[in-house]
């Protein structure tokens, strides 16, 4: 099932350099480019897609290959990854050469193992002129895609697949062995999309990966085997799994800020990384693997470009701790809005800094606009990997409301909730944001307080209370 094959070059593929890459598929191939350039398509001389190669990225980020990878390759190095229809037998063979003609010419090594040089024969090949990126299946309604790389990641690839599925209003899904992981970004775009993770497991046959229904192929796409009552049963395989000692702790946050030109985005989240983990994140970038080392002056501006559309990035930490972000930046009418997700992770022995969590949340609300905040710990891999097993739910340790929503919502009823917790006030006494802590996420119980919570918020009376109630 291995479609793609990545180089590893200590040096940059320059032009000649692809050309000699590309050409592995002889003279009468075609290429085209998509996604700005930033995907290239060797195509069969009638035009249909054979392979697809990214542009080659420079990674400068220490760490991204062991975690995508599992392999260890001393940064700055270049990234460039091919990958071949499933429709075409024997494809792989050409996103192999791709890259093992790369490797060749620049030093390095190609994944997952030694790839060839030698021409391959394009002039019969069959596959789905769908202008998209290549897929391995096309139907009316979704678009298929094998794959069996340790870490299914985010990549710049993957983006441009989600974004042609969602523009020709297909259905995405992706299939895998079971041995196959989920980046943190791969498996946050898959809950939010129209997509599936489909895992084929050798004994039962296809489940979501996600959920656990039993999958099967039906009209073009995988469906749940609904059963007599109207439900899917749920794979063994998904249930075989046992407690996990690692836990993640996951903090959840949005910020609202002035539209004004002097503005430098993710100085929150430096802010939030730096409190859960002594330093500065180590990274970011627009897909996986991450790449550009740190810098919020750089995001800012690429965020500026692309407005007013929204702008969706990545940030890593240092191979020490594991961290993930990803930020959503949107340019509303109250400003511009940083929505963040910060996950990081910690082994049996590690103890998650919780005492953090209050006062990072006063730091957020006096000095970067905090609107709200979730702080949640779940059991689950150190490593920030999704496996297609059930996954213990996550457990709320603290909410917090920006002074802007306690102000919409009234004082008094926010400080009164009908649940045993007792709110701090965070900011000026004048006009408050308020923190809920919800235990040490050891309790299950504390999502039905927190769901308990949020419905008597969403009940407030716009404009009661004035800051000064005892």
């Amino acid at each position: 099932m291995t479609k793609d094959v990545i180089a590893l070059t200590p040096r940059m593929p320059d032009t000649w350099a692809l050309l000699a890459g590309l050409y592995a598929a002889g003279p009468e191939a075609g290429v085209t480019a998509g996604s700005g350039g930033a995907v290239l398509r060797l195509c069969a001389p009638d035009g249909r897609p054979l392979v697809s190669v990214e542009a080659p990225l420079l990674v400068q980020v220490p760490g991204e290959a062991e975690r995508l990878l599992g392999r260890e390759v001393p940064v700055p190095f270049w990234w460039t990854e091919a990958r071949a229809s499933g429709a075409v037998p024997g494809a792989e063979r050409l996103a192999g050469s791709v890259c093992g003609r790369l490797a060749l010419l620049l030093g390095g090594s190609t994944w997952p193992g030694t790839a060839g040089t030698e021409v391959v024969d394009v002039r019969a090949a069959v596959a789905p002129d769908d202008g998209q990126p290549v897929v391995d299946v096309l139907t009316d309604t979704t678009s298929v895609v094998l794959s069996d790389r340790p870490v299914l990641a985010l990549t710049t690839w993957l983006s441009e697949v989600l974004r042609g599925t969602s523009e020709s209003g297909r259905a995405l899904q992706i299939v895998t062995p079971p041995h196959v992981r989920l980046s943190a970004p791969a498996r946050a775009t898959l809950l939010q999309v129209p997509g599936r993770w489909v895992v084929q497991d050798p004994a039962q046959g296809y489940y979501d990966g996600l959920s656990g229904a039993v999958l099967r192929w039906r009209d073009g796409t995988f469906a749940p085997a609904l059963g007599a009552d109207g439900t899917a049963p749920v794979a063994e395989a998904f249930g075989r799994t046992s407690p996990s000692s690692d836990r993640q702790l996951v903090v959840a946050f949005r910020t609202t800020l002035p539209a004004h030109e002097d503005i430098v985005l993710g100085k929150a989240l430096e802010t939030a990384w730096r409190a859960l983990t002594g330093s500065a994140p180590a990274g970011w970038g627009t897909a996986e693997p991450v790449n550009l080392p740190w810098s919020p002056r750089r995001l800012t501006d690429l965020a500026r470009d692309r407005a007013p559309e929204p702008t969706h990035l990545l940030v890593t930490g240092h191979p020490g701790r594991p961290a993930l972000a990803w930020i959503r930046v949107t340019r509303t009418t109250a400003g511009v809005e940083q929505d963040v997700t910060l996950t990081l992770g910690y082994g049996e022995d590690e103890e998650p800094p919780l005492e953090a969590i209050t006062p990072l949340a006063g730091t957020l609300v006096a000095e970067h606009g905090l609107t709200t905040m979730l702080t949640s710990l779940r059991r689950a891999p150190r490593d920030l990997t999704t496996a297609p097993v059930l996954q213990a739910p996550t457990v709320p340790v603290a909410f917090t409301l920006g002074a802007r929503d306690v102000r919409g919502i009234g004082l008094t009823h926010a400080r009164r909730p009908p649940v045993a917790v007792r709110p701090v006030a965070l900011g000026p006494a004048s006009e408050p944001a308020l923190h809920y802590p919800l235990g040490d996420g050891s309790d299950a119980g504390a999502l039905g307080t927190l769901h308990r919570l949020a419905a008597h918020l969403r009940t407030g009376v716009p404009g009661e209370g004035t800051g000064t109630e005892t």
